[in-house]
């Protein structure tokens, strides 16, 4: 063989084992087919508010159902763009939708190869570079303040822009590369391994640009590893990284930049994932959407180069195993209680025992306490993709600017890292909400 040819042979070689990506072993498939098809159910639920999140798991599996697809993209357009009709409108700031819901929009659009150069269109990337503005000057020339949303979302926005091309205005990522390189990725006291995760996918996208500074590129370099470096120090005994929920997330990092086969951080997060997977833990459907993808070895960076041609067509919805009439009413109940307190007060604002059928979530167990005659819960929620997030308790909630939450903790001290609709209280139970800082 030409020496010049083996030594390019070689190079090939070496280039291409020593990237082995994080692999799904064999035998899965069921529980991948599984996901895609419950997916798949959710496009034809007319009842409930299409979610960007869906269709870009869909869009990112190798199996599609493309007219379900094309069905949901209608009703994600008929929400997001209502006034697609009127292509003369001035572009004004608009409010809504913010930032985070904006940029999975976008993200879905680019997944189904629509052409964004449209006025449409553009004027969707136009709010978009707004709302990332806005979030910017929130955050301060110091960066000691923080975006409107967070940066998760503030993230999202730059992965979005990244992903179809957009030139960003280097202040906008500047802000972005000062938060991550400051550690300011935390959430309540916790490293946030799903914002490290969503920083890193979108320093990665823009890893791949070659319209920035060297300068700009050299730091976006640095904070990949630092990203990378901190997801996988978060990694626990089970091989969950930060926890489970987040894991789907952070295993699209490790894929988007290039985690080696060979490291062993990397089988663990996967069997830990497959694991949970069987055994039906993922109840919440933006975890389910992110895990899809990385069933299939993609994430979110991979919609960048989608081109929507030879797709494999013929993923049938199946229907779900029936669920018998009155199994509601004849499920064994069970005790939970639910104490609501307020920092200094040594009084809970509210103590309470409730019977609940069995396999109840924690926020029908709210429901139910709503319901009570002699001592009703008030509490108030807030719709998000990730499902409904608690705001106030007995009429707390936390004033404009001011950090704080409402912690939920299993006694005797474990902190929930479920939602409220997807965590399932047990037998004897105590629910603490307890009105925190950050």
């Amino acid at each position: 063989m030409n020496p010049r040819w083996l030594c390019l042979f070689l190079l090939l070689h070496i280039l291409f084992s020593s990237v082995q990506l994080c692999e799904i072993p064999g035998g899965n498939l069921h529980h991948i087919n599984s996901l895609n098809a419950e997916l798949l159910r959710l496009t034809q639920d007319d009842s409930t508010e299409p979610n960007p999140s869906i269709y870009l798991g869909l869009r990112l599996s190798d199996d599609h159902n493309l007219e379900s697809e094309r069905h949901y993209l209608e009703r994600l357009k008929n929400v997001y763009q209502p006034n697609a009709g009127s292509a003369l409108v001035a572009v004004t700031y608009q409010e809504h939708p913010g930032t985070g819901h904006l940029a999975l929009y976008l993200l879905a659009l680019r997944a189904a190869c629509a052409n964004m150069e449209m006025v449409v269109a553009n004027r969707l990337v136009t709010q978009l570079k707004l709302h990332l503005h806005r979030e910017k000057d929130k955050i301060g020339p110091e960066g000691h303040g923080w975006p409107i949303t967070n940066y998760y979302q503030y993230s999202l926005g730059v992965l979005a822009m990244c992903v179809h091309g957009k030139m960003i205005d280097e202040h906008v990522i500047r802000k972005l590369l000062h938060a991550e390189r400051d550690g300011r990725f935390w959430d309540k006291n916790k490293l946030s391994v799903d914002t490290e995760a969503m920083a890193g996918l979108a320093f990665a996208c823009l890893q791949r640009a070659t319209i920035y500074t060297p300068d700009l590129m050299a730091k976006l370099n640095q904070s990949v590893e630092k990203v990378k470096e901190k997801i996988l120090q978060a990694q626990t005994p089970e091989g969950a990284f930060g926890n489970i929920y987040s894991s789907p997330l952070a295993v699209q990092f490790l894929l988007a930049t290039g985690m080696s086969q060979k490291k062993p951080e990397c089988p663990k997060g996967v069997a830990a994932l497959l694991r949970h997977l069987e055994q039906q833990d993922f109840r919440n459907i933006l975890f389910k959407s992110q895990l899809l993808p990385v069933l299939y070895g993609k994430s979110y960076l991979d919609i960048a180069s989608m081109e929507c041609r030879t797709e494999r067509n013929g993923l049938v919805i199946s229907t779900p195993s029936p669920v018998l009439e009155g199994t509601t009413r004849q499920r064994k109940r069970i005790a939970v209680q639910l104490v609501v307190k307020h920092p200094p007060h040594r009084l809970p604002l509210y103590r309470e025992v409730l019977m609940v059928p069995q396999g109840s979530s924690l926020l029908d167990v709210l429901k139910m306490a709503a319901k009570e005659v002699s001592e009703p819960l008030v509490f108030e929620t807030q719709d998000t993709f990730s499902g409904p997030l608690l705001t106030a308790m007995m009429g707390v909630k936390p004033q404009e600017g001011e950090r704080k939450y409402w912690k939920i903790v299993r006694a005797p001290s474990t902190v929930l890292e479920q939602g409220i609709a997807d965590y399932i209280p047990k037998h004897k139970d105590t629910i603490i909400f307890r009105f925190s800082p950050w």
